[in-house]
């Protein structure tokens, strides 16, 4: 049993205004497993006034560039130190296998700070620029103020590193909402903070239900949201950002495609390939490739490689080594993914493998399933499951091939598989996504910007584009010397 008992607010430990609490429930064994107080509106309030004086009044927005950097690669030094730590409490709460989580997630949070202090000395922060009649424009880049960061629980401390990292770096403070499936990491995530030297107010951690979540995003001390979730509470946050003028970026949901070319060669390795761009973290991956497009010629022997590869795959308790797959996040999200599988067989999609629910006594899971016999009509070929689900749709030549990766709502990832990297990058660049990796199931690289076109958002994380979104630029007109 973890416990929470008070908020990180003002770089300190505050007793919550209310007593309601959070129970933290265990994917994997459905007991509880901790608690944490649940924030009020009076908790939000005093996030934002801590969050808003260490910005109007303290030295982090003034400070040197090069001073916020260097605490920044600080905070990414103690939590690779506390890897361990870091990797029990999300394996409990999360569900993800234990063994995968230091390379993976952990290291990717620790590679994010890390980046972005490495962008962030190859941004020019003030740049002078020839003006008209002799006058020179000092073009400057400004913090934007108070920042709502807004994470979901499929990779909270990765997507919490992503948008800390660009907005601290910028000068900004920050308000950090995790969701309440899992805000126990961030007790640890407080500590680094305090341990790197962060000033007061500067990272106020504050977990909460969807209620006091809209509050904050409405909250008029607050100048930008980053916001990580679905498309339909991003339409909801957007509204409200719109409505008040209110900076924000939004990575929202995806339906992404895995296009195998006719010349991609399929081994068990590729096979696995495309069934982990699927299935990674139990498919609740939002540039999951759950729609994997096939040249018809080559379309069973396909369908074949990857129901094996994923039938291969071992479903079991997140602290076993030899676990592949985890349970889902909760008893809803395993109801939601099923009431997918019910909806492709009942539409006319043949179920190859998987389908239904490990014979465990407790626990979220759900087997990983593979559809053949896709059409981009069906339900499944059209919305987010978030779940180990594949579909696997055929194509008659490349020009269908991208007209059905890209006939969807969403645009956030996808993937190209072929034999001619070269050739595979044309292709990529005719799919309407933000991202688009070849020969690899993974979309995002934290050097290069990551975002969605359509429903699947605005604004990007990643790279220099990902730490301007939280600068505004200034410019300065000084006078024509005489």
């Amino acid at each position: 049993m973890r416990t929470i008992e008070r908020f990180f607010l003002g770089g300190d430990w505050r007793t919550p205004a209310g007593t309601e609490v959070i129970e933290v429930i265990s994917p994997a064994t459905e007991e509880v497993i901790g608690r944490a107080p649940a924030a009020e509106k009076d908790d939000l309030a005093a996030a934002v006034r801590y969050a808003r004086a260490a910005f109007d009044d303290g030295p982090w927005p003034l400070a040197d560039v090069t001073e916020r950097v260097a605490i920044i690669r600080a905070v990414a030094d103690a939590i690779d130190s506390r890897t361990a730590e870091f990797a029990d409490v999300l394996c409990a709460e999360q569900g993800l296998p234990r063994h995968a989580l230091p390379a993976g997630q952990i290291a990717k949070a620790v590679g994010a700070f890390r980046a972005f202090a490495k962008i962030a000395e190859t941004v020019p922060w003030v740049e002078n620029r020839p003006g008209t009649g002799g006058r020179t424009l000092s073009v400057g880049r400004a913090p934007v103020g108070v920042v709502a960061a807004i994470v979901p629980w499929n990779a909270p401390l990765f997507v919490a590193a992503m948008k800390l990292a660009p907005a601290l770096i910028a000068g900004n403070t920050v308000i950090l909402k995790p969701p309440p499936e899992t805000p126990l990491h961030t007790a640890l995530l407080a500590d680094v903070a305090r341990e790197a030297g962060l000033p007061p107010g500067v990272l106020n951690i504050l977990p909460a239900g969807a209620e006091v979540g809209e509050q904050l995003v409405r909250h008029p001390g607050v100048d930008k949201v980053s916001f990580t979730g679905s498309t339909a509470v991003g339409r909801q946050i957007g509204a409200i950002c719109g409505a008040g003028l209110k900076r924000c970026t939004l990575e929202l949901g995806g339906k992404s495609a895995a296009v195998v070319l006719e010349d991609f060669e399929l081994s068990p390795a590729g096979a696995r390939g495309l069934v982990a761009g699927a299935m990674v973290n139990a498919g609740q991956v939002c540039a999951a490739q759950t729609r994997i497009l096939a040249p018809r010629s080559r379309y069973r022997d396909l369908v074949e490689a990857v129901a094996e590869a994923a039938a291969s795959l071992t479903v079991g308790d997140p602290r076993d080594p030899g676990t592949d797959i985890g349970p889902l996040i909760s008893a809803r999200q395993r109801t939601r993914v099923e009431g997918y599988i019910g909806a492709a067989t009942r539409e006319g999609a043949s179920l190859v493998t998987g389908g239904g629910r490990p014979d465990f006594d407790r626990g979220f899971y759900v087997r990983p399933t593979v559809f053949a016999d896709v059409h981009s009509r069906m339900t499944i070929a059209r919305e987010e499951i978030f779940g180990p689900v594949a579909a696997i749709l055929p194509y008659d030549g490349e020009d269908e091939a991208v007209a059905l990766a890209n006939d969807s709502d969403f645009g956030l990832a996808g993937a190209v598989w072929t034999g001619d990297v070269e050739h595979g990058a044309s292709v990529a660049r005719r799919i309407r996504t933000g991202s688009v990796a070849v020969n690899s199931p993974g979309a995002l690289d934290i050097r290069g910007p990551f975002g969605g076109f359509k429903q699947s958002g605005f604004g990007r994380e990643g790279g220099p584009e990902g730490l301007t979104e939280y600068t505004e630029y200034q410019t300065i007109l000084l006078p024509a010397q005489a």
